[in-house]
């Protein structure tokens, strides 16, 4: 395709256009323009958009940019219009010295999808350097026996501009001696020889002066002088002679100074100094051929001086004159052609034009990484490159065109695993021994919000000693998050919920910064002795990623309730009193003091004391079961009336305790009604004489047989289906807090941990069917445990107060120790049968104290 002709409008007040030859194939696209070198900064070079055939709105979107691997960004684009404009100013000497044609390389990368065109920009030479000779004035010497035709060579003129605007001319000012012949070089440029035309007489005219005029061929054309000053030599007849005119050698690049490149000889036929040759450069030969090579004047040997680079000159032409040391001695010339080998002496070049890092983690397999453009300035196989980079690293190096790769991801990229790669490059040669360069890429990876917060723990279990200060902390939770800066940084917050009817928030408090709890309130471990709060922990990512974690506070007790006094109770503001025959003997049961802790464990256990007496010898309690029996029988000069102070304490650390007096009084025989004293008194109600109890004793002697009989047949027959439920019996009050008859599996479970003394303890658990008419089964089980410390606790098997009524018989059976719970009466080595009461009664269940209608003696 080829494209209009543009017009840059004008440069040093002379119009000057521009030319550009696109050359487009189906996949890449190369671009060719023509500006001339001194164009000033937004000189208009062309419209690059509309040549590659690009919508303009999509330019910086599509992140349209020039790309240049030379030190100076000479051109830019207006991403605005498409338009191609001048930089900076091209100066074509300093870039391309003399080359004949001149240009750079850019590369257009267009990303979205990738598109890479390759832009080449001509730089086009205008005049203006002027041609100039390096002295302003130089001396000839010539023979006046000199023949007609003679040829003396002229020192060039220097021109930094190329074709038209080069060295055009010479021109000699007029004279009747000299004629100017002009002659060609091998490269195109121009040298002036004078030629002599008429003869020389020394003694008419022993100097000549002349103007050697060089002129270029621009427009305006440029020109520069030099005065020629011609001294006639005396006759020296015989000049020397080189055995060849033209010469031709090769010498390998990089070859080290001093080295000889060719040895030159010439003969003179005449005798003594006239005979004596030196050699030198001829008067034409360029500066730069005097800076790379030296000419040894005594023996003709011409050595490199300089650095011989290939990819700076390939070939060098010297032109060596030879001079004899006789009087009016000419000089003669000859050429010598140098050929330079190239060698693989320069290693590649990696230039990245285009970097895009970091690369976020979740980009796509494919996307563009970097751009890479490679170069070799050696030739042949020593100037093609190959690039790579290693296999382990999730990337790829792709070949767009020829030098030129683009680096692009291979797999999914994970900050977390790898934060950033350095990709190393190796760029090698196909020179022997080939040569290489590596370079490094950094590639940083960014985060993305794709992690989760993770606990430390699967779950929190935190144990709080109840009527703790409100505020103080409980705990604290810790989450992680392997994502970076926002995305790790988290909160917490306690997810929504309800704890006993209220919400959580009313309960406990969490530092969303350090995940620290803290309590809200005080707890009662009688109020609430387990509850469970969600902590959730969520980043600052986008969109915000989070995890839950629950945190189980158990609240443990202490002993902050004193016992309290059960039974017996004081009425109408004055101590419980009870009679006592004085016919008793020692150990007679007086009465039973109960009492109930709401604590738990050792500080809900009970222990009785006599705190004051009448007669401390009289009574005691015991230690445990609270029960007041006579230690001796009555004197009769012992008081009728006795006061006693009962203590009762906990276990807790600092044992807390409760006081209770009764009044006892000392009667030759009982009432017709019991005293008011716990459980052991009766109903008003049920006024009893003694034919009913004879009455009774009978019918319970016939009952025992009875139900010994019942017994023997229950356990040779297997279990009814009939529903039973259990009632725990025991002498000791304190049981009562330790076990728990479950009344629908005849199991007895554990309330709280067991530390008493002892190697074994007894408990009675009574099964009764249940129904329209309640009845009591005769199997009885018996519980050993030994010491050890149980944490599993129970609530009481009644809550609330109810009133139940019950046909009862109070059993107690003693069995052996090492007798399973599960064991049936028919394994007891003994029984004895205490009839405590027949008929109905009434037993008041509180949730403070253990659901039990009556207390038993023990044997």
């Amino acid at each position: 395709k080829v494209c209009p002709v543009l017009l840059f409008g004008k440069w040093h007040g002379v119009c000057r256009f521009a030319l550009f030859t696109c050359f487009l194939d189906a996949v890449r696209g190369q671009i060719r323009y023509s500006i001339p070198e001194e164009l000033e900064h937004g000189a208009f070079v062309g419209n690059i958009a509309e040549d590659l055939g690009l919508d303009l709105d999509k330019l910086s979107a599509r992140r349209f940019r020039i790309v240049s691997g030379a030190k100076k960004q000479y051109v830019e684009v207006n991403l605005e219009n498409g338009v191609l404009f001048v930089n900076e100013r091209i100066d074509r000497e300093e870039l391309c010295e003399q080359s004949l044609s001149c240009s750079f390389h850019l590369q257009v990368v267009i990303e979205s999808p990738l598109e890479l065109y390759r832009v080449e920009m001509e730089i086009l030479d205008v005049n203006d350097n002027s041609p100039s000779f390096p002295w302003t004035e130089f001396n000839l010497d010539i023979s006046e026996s000199a023949a007609p035709g003679s040829r003396f060579p002229l020192e060039s003129a220097q021109d930094l501009d190329v074709g038209p605007n080069s060295l055009r001319t010479y021109l000699l000012s007029v004279n009747e001696h000299f004629l100017l012949d002009i002659q060609t070089r091998s490269d195109g440029s121009k040298f002036a020889e004078l030629v002599l035309q008429n003869s020389l007489d020394r003694e008419q005219q022993s100097a000549h002066q002349m103007v050697l005029t060089a002129v270029d061929g621009g427009a305006p054309e440029r020109s520069g002088t030099a005065q020629i000053d011609i001294t006639v030599l005396d006759a020296n007849d015989n000049a020397p002679v080189f055995d060849q005119s033209f010469y031709r050698v090769r010498l390998a690049e990089n070859a080290p100074k001093g080295t000889v490149v060719i040895k030159l000889n010439a003969s003179d036929l005449d005798e003594g100094p006239n005979a004596d040759i030196t050699y030198s450069f001829s008067g034409h030969a360029p500066i730069k051929v005097r800076q790379l090579f030296s000419v040894d004047s005594r023996t003709g040997e011409i050595k490199v001086k300089g650095v011989i680079d290939y990819e700076k000159a390939r070939m060098h032409e010297i032109y060596v004159q030879a001079k004899d040391k006789g009087p009016s001695a000419v000089a003669v010339h000859c050429k010598v052609l140098v050929n330079v080998l190239d060698t693989n002496d320069n290693l590649p070049e990696v230039i990245l034009t285009s970097v895009s890092t970091p690369v976020q983690e979740d980009a796509p397999p494919g996307t563009v990484i970097a751009v890479i453009s490679v170069m070799d300035k050696d030739s042949g196989e020593n100037g093609n490159v190959d690039c790579e980079i290693p296999h382990h690293v999730p990337f790829q190096l792709h070949s767009s065109f020829k030098n030129y790769y683009t680096l692009v991801t291979s797999d999914f990229l994970d900050r977390e695993a790898v934060a950033d790669y350095n990709i190393t490059l190796t760029a090698r040669d196909m020179g022997s021994p080939p040569l290489f360069t590596r370079k490094t890429i950094l590639v940083q990876v960014s985060d993305v919000n794709d992690n989760a917060p993770r606990f430390k723990q699967p779950s929190y279990t935190v144990y709080l000693t109840e009527n703790n200060a409100p505020g103080a902390s409980i705990c604290s939770v810790t989450a992680l998050d392997p994502d970076y800066g926002q995305n790790a940084y988290l909160s917490y917050s306690i997810v929504e919920g309800d704890i006993q009817g209220m919400h959580v928030s009313t309960y406990v408090s969490i530092n969303s910064d350090n995940g620290n709890i803290y309590a809200l309130r005080s707890f009662d471990h009688e109020q609430l002795k387990h509850f469970q709060v969600t902590v959730r922990a969520q980043d600052a990512g986008f969109p915000p990623l989070s995890s839950n974690v629950s945190v189980n506070i158990f609240i443990l007790d202490q002993n902050d309730n004193a016992p309290v006094i059960v039974s017996p109770v004081a009425r109408n503001g004055s101590a419980p009193s009870g009679t006592v025959p004085r016919s008793v003997d020692a150990g007679y049961l007086v009465a039973k003091i109960s009492a109930a802790d709401a604590d738990e464990g050792q500080n809900s256990r009970l222990f009785y004391q006599l705190l004051q007496a009448t007669d401390p010898s009289l009574f005691s309690i015991a230690l445990y079961t609270g029960e007041i029996r006579t230690m001796r029988p009555f004197a009769e000069k012992d008081a009728t009336r006795h006061r006693l102070v009962i203590l009762v304490k906990d276990n807790g650390q600092p044992p807390l305790s409760a006081t209770v007096s009764i009044i006892l009084s000392v009667v030759d025989s009982l009432p017709d009604s019991k005293p008011d004293l716990g459980d052991l008194s009766l109903s008003p109600h049920h006024n009893l004489n003694l034919y009913l109890v004879i009455g009774l004793g009978a019918v319970s002697f016939l009952l025992l047989i009875t139900i010994l009989v019942i017994i023997v047949l229950k356990c040779q027959k297997p279990k009814s289906s009939t529903i039973a439920d259990s009632t725990l019996i025991s002498s000791d009050a304190y049981w009562y807090s330790l076990f728990l008859a479950e009344t629908r599996k005849g199991k007895v479970v554990m309330r709280q941990p067991i530390i008493p003394k002892g190697a074994g303890y007894f408990v009675s658990s009574i099964p009764r069917s249940i129904g329209p008419s309640e009845t009591t089964d005769s199997r009885a089980s018996t519980l050993e445990e030994s010491r050890k410390s149980v944490n599993e606790t129970s609530n009481w098997c009644v809550q609330g107060p109810s009133v139940v009524k019950y046909n009862y018989m109070s059993w107690f059976f003693f069995f052996s120790p090492g007798r399973s719970t599960d064991s049936l009466l028919c394994g007891c080595k003994l029984v004895i049968l205490i009839i405590m009461f027949a008929g109905s009664k009434k037993c008041l269940y509180d949730s403070t104290v253990p659901p039990f209608c009556s207390y038993i003696h023990t044997v």
